[in-house]
């Protein structure tokens, strides 16, 4: 089993991190503010303006560590990585794969068969934690309705038919999201799902935890070695990462939804906590950023059972184990692949 390591997410603006020995060491001026072991160190993401020394650059390129630089707002702009490890064997066996529609169709329908189950458990666990008789009607129905759509999946013919059941899926559940919400129910309301920019307060914040998770998605992809722009759900085009937006799906209801409401309904993030630009786009304050990466951070310790390893795991090693299980079945050592079901 993998370790668990931790990602070290840098905020301060143009700090200077730097190797000191087997330990990174973050100056703000003249001043060491923070240090720590490279050890137990599994990536480091950098939020603006902030400078790495050349030799923490190729120290981490040598010891297989990620560095992704974040434009202020967590937009991602790029990501640093050392050489391409991994079976070459592996990487064809998941293009040979990619070329065949009957097993991409395959990998596609375990991945939004997941999607909407885990949806369904976060739906129907709002349903019997609302004291509002309305929103647990509401949540419950559309429970219902994603079940009903998760039956659909298993006869679709081709990826696009299967791509339309997700959206509709996606519908439905962002449709009764704002049942979920009991704090600052007015600042927080989610008026549609929009991305690039967010619009609202609550696409905001789950844009940024998905930004959050994508990275981990990636890294445990590579991890494995195989191939995170090559996926079989999400089309391709240059850059994006499409196997990691595969293997994204099936977490965003568990690591970023439930944390998300959590944060607002608990008041760890309020209203406050978001600045508004030009042209309607809203972001996270570095407040409330920092908020959010720590509560990440903590909600990847928390553990849940995993049918296949058969054992309780952290829910920060789910991208590796996921990405190790579909390796697995790329190699034919496994029938399918078998998404993560929270229970």
């Amino acid at each position: 089993m993998r370790e668990l390591l931790n990602t070290l997410y840098v905020t301060t603006e143009r700090a200077y991190l730097h190797l000191d020995h087997d330990t990174i060491r973050m100056e703000q001026g003249a001043e060491t503010s923070f240090r720590m072991p490279l050890l137990h160190l599994g990536s480091i993401v950098c939020f603006g303006d902030i400078l790495l020394s050349p030799a923490l650059l190729h120290r981490c390129a040598d010891d297989g560590r990620s560095i992704v630089y974040l434009d202020r707002a967590g937009r991602f702009k790029a990501r640093l990585e050392g050489p391409t490890s991994g079976n070459v064997l592996l990487r064809w066996a998941q293009y040979t794969a990619s070329a065949d529609p009957a097993r991409t169709l395959a990998i596609a329908r375990s991945c939004v068969a997941g999607k909407i189950q885990n949806c369904r458990q976060v739906l129907l666990r709002g349903g019997r934690e609302t004291t509002n008789p309305t929103a647990s009607t509401q949540l419950s129905s559309a429970a219902a309705t994603l079940a009903q759509t998760l039956s659909r999946i298993q006869h679709c013919q081709d990826t696009d038919t299967l791509r339309g059941h997700e959206g509709e899926a996606a519908r439905t559940y962002f449709g009764v999201f704002n049942a979920m919400v009991r704090e600052n129910r007015e600042a927080f309301h989610l008026n549609g799902r929009t991305r690039r920019p967010p619009l609202d307060r609550m696409n905001a914040l789950l844009s940024f935890l998905y930004m959050l998770l994508l990275t981990d998605c990636v890294a445990g992809i590579e991890g494995v070695g195989l191939d995170p722009q090559i996926g079989y759900l999400h089309t391709l085009r240059p850059g994006r990462p499409a196997l990691a937006l595969d293997l994204l799906e099936e977490f965003r209801p568990l690591l970023a939804d439930r944390l998300a409401l959590s944060l607002i309904n608990r008041r760890q993030v309020t209203r406050d906590d978001f600045r508004e630009y030009e042209g309607g786009a809203v972001y996270l304050s570095e407040k409330a950023r920092k908020e959010t990466l720590m509560a990440y951070q903590r909600r990847k310790q928390d553990e849940v059972y995993h049918r296949v390893v058969d054992k309780k795991v952290p829910l920060g090693l789910l991208p590796h184990i996921q990405a190790r299980l579909l390796a697995r079945h790329l190699r034919g050592d496994l029938p399918a692949y078998l998404p993560f079901l929270y229970r």
